[in-house]
């Protein structure tokens, strides 16, 4: 819920959010609530921004897929998102760390003017901006990522329709 002063009366909003997630060898959800498998062994991008507004925040989610010791069936092996020019690295085989710009780092951690944060949550590392953007991986197969609905339509990759 946002709330703000709107004509001299407070009005309180409820926000919603888009989510996307992918979890075992590996399913998808898109923001739009499309499932599909893919078993590509490759680096992608979950989420990025795509939309040219120069007001919109610049970010980036990407998955890096491994094979499972069978090639048919691949899982989440790395999550990268990128913001505020900042690259955070969380690996499936450095559980309980993450990398900064390739500096290991333990948890938690405030960067860019407390712009972003980062968290242990349960088992999972939270990833938040200051725009609403919250990544949840849990250093094994299971990643989660929620934008803002405003942000509908402003993104592409593999969460996008």
């Amino acid at each position: 819920e946002k709330c703000e002063v709107v004509d001299g009366q407070p009005t309180c909003i409820e926000e919603t959010f888009l989510t996307c997630w992918a979890t075992g060898d590996p399913h998808y959800r898109t923001f739009d609530g499309k499932a599909f498998d893919f078993m590509g062994t490759c680096s992608y991008t979950l989420t990025k921004t795509c939309d040219p507004d120069p007001a919109l925040p610049v970010f980036s989610v990407e998955t890096k897929n491994e094979d499972r010791g069978n090639p048919e069936v691949s899982y989440v092996g790395a999550v990268t998102v990128r913001a505020y020019g900042i690259t955070i690295v969380v690996a499936r085989s450095e559980n309980g760390i993450v990398r900064v710009n390739n500096h290991r780092s333990r948890l938690p951690i405030s960067l860019a003017q407390g712009k972003l944060r980062l968290q242990q949550k349960g088992k999972s590392v939270l990833i938040q901006t200051d725009f609403k953007l919250k990544v949840l991986y849990d250093w094994d197969d299971h990643v989660v990522v929620k934008l803002p609905a405003a942000l509908s339509g402003k993104v592409c990759g593999m969460c996008s329709n």
